[in-house]
């Protein structure tokens, strides 16, 4: 016994993060069954996604002796890649967590559920980013979506919360049935699971019907699950519908770890060698800086409107995976660790805004932040400094993401590609713009929603103040940053 487990630790360690979440989530539940106390389970799971984020810093700075590459039964590997996603992964949970627990504090129902169902999900995600395996890209994957499902609809008093959960649970199906029969496919034409025996395969099959077929259907699923057009009208409704803290996790936490997993797919499995791939990315990503953009200029609920941003954003980070292949992961990385730090941001000034439960709604609509600055010009600031990056103006990390991402572009002689990252990002200046005027019009007399007098002190207010100094420290001095990302390398 004491030899197996001592055979078994040097594997299990470098999962050791993901362990203390699974922990964390079995202690929640008992503490639930004993004694329902929204304090004690909201506590309970931060401290338990800390602890997690701490054990994972340290194997990444060498505090313990993690081996050098470990991969368990062949399904999941941890690799600067994934550790790198982890760490942001860990971040947006915690602060979904942090926004999540006085937003629901004035919930009339069950308020301890919800815990369990993010930390299900943070599970999820995070075997997500260490998946090399067809097998383990479909578990983990419905892993992180079926308690989404759940939190999605948690608000169910509103309508529109109910909505959300219904329509991302019959769409998400659909796509995750359009992603499990192209493993199929693929798995019949190669004969195996693993990705990068996938890629040795490919000699063999790179014409075979079967395979094309396989590998453009898994690439509408994961199209799908990235809300990238065509495949997108889902986004606009589940953002708008969805409670603030569950929109803000959809927007930063199931993005990173689809993108991350949709990376080493393409690159560990050499599916972008396949020309009809390339070609559906191609045009998949030209469709979802175009559709986006220009569904978002005309959006006056603010929801709804990061909703139509998001799909223009994954069009640039598929830009990048088209342009320089076997590079891409770097540049992939530290677009989406932005664009999840500028997600919290903004969707945490709307939760702060709408304060607590209420059935009534959210703060989401352009009116609710007329003249804003005037009675909360903290707040202003942090909202303008996310739109600004997200538009990707200077001195905000969303510049030197934005740029990268062009620069990959014109590396891999995509001109075409390059001109729609300009042109998205032009439009997108519109309407960011527009956001950001309105925060400094003439306040209306009547205010609907408000953030509370101690925003600021709070734990939620702190977590946005410190994303802002964190995308302004990036954009000023981004060369740690751009190492870092540049180390978090696939195996």
């Amino acid at each position: 016994m004491n030899n197996l487990v001592a055979d078994a630790w040097p594997v299990l360690l470098p999962f050791a993060p993901v362990g203390i979440v699974a922990t964390t989530l079995l202690v929640v539940m008992i503490a639930i069954a004993v004694k329902r106390s929204h304090f004690l389970t909201g506590t309970l799971t931060v401290l338990g996604l800390n602890a997690g984020l701490l054990v994972l810093v340290g194997q990444m700075m060498g505090w313990f002796g993690v081996p050098e590459q470990v991969v368990i039964s062949g399904m999941f590997m941890v690799d600067p890649f994934a550790q790198f996603n982890m760490v942001f992964i860990f971040l947006a949970s915690l602060a979904c967590c942090t926004l999540a627990y006085p937003y629901f504090r004035t919930f009339k129902d069950h308020k301890e559920e919800l815990y369990l169902l993010l930390l299900l999900s943070t599970i999820g995600a995070l075997l997500m980013v260490s998946a090399h395996n067809l097998a383990s890209f479909f578990m983990s994957l419905e892993l992180l979506s079926v308690p989404l499902y759940g939190m999605l609809a948690y608000a169910f008093m509103r309508s529109r919360s109910l909505e959300s959960g219904l329509k991302y649970l019959v769409l998400s199906a659909t796509a995750s049935a359009t992603l499990l029969m192209g493993m199929a496919f693929i798995y019949a034409s190669t004969g195996t699971l693993n990705f990068k025996e996938i890629a040795h395969s490919l000699t063999y099959v790179f014409e075979s019907p079967l395979m094309i077929l396989g590998a453009a259907m898994m690439t509408f699923g994961i199209a799908f699950k990235l809300s990238a057009a065509p495949f997108h009208i889902w986004t606009s409704d589940v953002y708008q519908g969805a409670p603030a803290p569950v929109a803000t996790y959809l927007a930063s936490v199931t993005k990173v770890a689809m993108m991350a997993l949709a990376i080493r797919f393409l690159l560990d499995g050499a599916i972008l060698a396949l020309p009809t791939v390339n070609t559906l990315l191609m045009v998949i990503a030209t469709l979802s800086i175009l559709i986006g953009n220009l569904l978002a200029v005309r959006q006056t609920n603010l929801k709804r409107l990061l909703g139509y941003s998001s799909i223009a954003h994954m069009g640039y980070v598929l830009v990048v995976a088209v342009s320089i292949g076997p590079g891409a992961y770097s540049i992939t990385n530290m677009y989406m660790a932005i664009y999840a730090l500028t997600s919290l941001g903004l969707f945490g000034v709307i939760t702060l805004m709408s304060s607590t439960y209420k059935d009534a709604g959210e703060a989401s609509e352009l009116y609710h932040y007329q003249g804003l600055f005037w009675r909360r010009p903290v707040l202003t600031g942090v909202m303008t400094v996310m739109l600004l990056s997200m538009a990707g103006i200077p001195l905000t990390a969303g510049f030197i993401t934005k740029f990268f991402a062009i620069v990959s572009a014109v590396d891999g002689d995509q001109w075409f590609l390059a001109a729609m990252i300009i042109l998205g990002s032009a439009i997108g200046l519109f309407y960011y713009l527009r956001v950001m005027l309105t925060l400094f019009k003439r306040p209306n007399k009547t205010i609907e929603f408000d953030a509370l007098g101690d925003w600021g002190i709070q734990v939620g207010g702190i977590m946005v103040i410190l994303v802002t100094l964190i995308v302004l420290y990036v954009g000023v001095l981004p060369n740690d940053f751009i190492v870092w990302a540049t180390k978090s390398i696939i195996w």
